[in-house]
C-alpha cells in the first residue's frame, strides 16, 4: 500500500497532486500545528503583473492543530477569489469547463479552514480523474509520539507498506526507524514540462488551478 502524508493546503500545486496520484491512501496531516505565513490557507495564482497570491483570512489563537483553525468570514474573500479566478483566466481554453466546480465551493461557507480545503482538493482530484486514492484525515485517529514516531504511528494504523515523501523530508526523516517498521520510503522528484500558460513567462509553482483552466482534461500529461 503507497501512502502519503500531507498537510492540507489552498488549491496547491501540480506537485501536490502528484503526490495524490501515486497514494493508494491519502492522508491528511491536519493534526499538526497551523502554520501561520505558510500554504494551509494560501496560494499564487498567475496574473498579467505577475504572481498574486489568493489568502483565505483566519483567526488564529496562538498554537493550533491546523483543524482547528476557523475561517474569518468578515471579510467577502470567497466572492473576491472568484472573481479574481474569472479576471484573469476567463479567456483560458478550459475554464468555464471548472466554472461550476469553484461556484460551487466559493458558495460554501464552512467554519474551519481544513474541511474547505481539504473537500476542495478531493473535487479537484476527481475532476482530473484520480478516482482511486481514499482520502483519510489524521485528525480521526488516535495518535500519539512526536515527529517521526507519530507519523510512523499514523502509517502503521493504517497498514503502509511504502510511504511516498517529499523531498525535503531527506533532511529530517529517522530513515531507520522506517526500516525498523519494515515501511519502504520514497522521496518525490518534481521534474515537470512547461504546459501552455497565459500571461508571459512560465511560472512552474503556481495553483493547480492555472495548469486545470489551460490544459484542461491533459494536465496529467504535465504532471504523471
Amino acid at each position: 500500500m503507497n501512502v502519503v502524508v500531507l498537510q492540507p493546503c489552498y488549491i496547491p500545486w501540480r506537485g501536490y497532486f502528484h503526490q495524490v496520484q501515486k497514494a493508494d491512501v491519502f492522508v491528511f496531516y491536519d493534526c499538526v500545528q497551523y502554520d501561520s505565513g505558510g500554504w494551509r490557507n494560501r496560494n499564487q495564482i498567475k496574473t498579467p503583473q505577475g504572481s498574486q497570491w489568493l489568502t483565505i483570512p483566519v483567526r488564529t489563537k496562538g498554537l493550533q492543530p491546523i483543524k482547528d483553525i476557523p475561517i474569518n468570514w468578515g471579510t467577502p474573500w470567497s466572492r473576491k477569489h472568484l472573481a479574481t479566478l474569472k479576471q484573469n483566466y476567463g479567456k483560458a481554453p478550459h475554464f468555464q469547463r471548472y466554472l461550476p466546480l469553484l461556484e460551487n465551493f466559493y458558495a460554501r461557507k464552512d467554519a474551519l479552514l481544513a474541511d474547505f480545503t481539504c473537500d476542495f482538493i478531493v473535487a479537484i482530484a476527481r475532476e482530473m480523474g484520480i478516482t482511486h486514492t481514499k482520502f483519510l484525515r489524521s485528525s480521526t485517529m488516535p495518535l500519539q509520539g512526536q515527529k517521526t514516531d507519530r507519523l510512523l504511528e499514523l502509517l502503521k494504523q493504517i497498514g503502509a507498506r511504502h510511504y511516498i515523501s517529499g523531498p525535503m523530508a531527506r533532511e529530517y526523516l529517522e530513515m531507520d526507524k522506517f526500516a525498523a517498521a519494515n515501511i519502504t520510503v520514497e522521496f518525490m522528484e518534481y521534474n515537470y514540462p512547461e504546459y501552455p500558460q497565459l500571461h508571459g513567462a512560465f511560472q512552474p509553482a503556481v495553483s493547480i488551478l492555472d495548469l486545470l483552466f489551460n490544459a484542461g482534461s491533459d494536465a496529467g500529461r504535465y504532471i504523471w
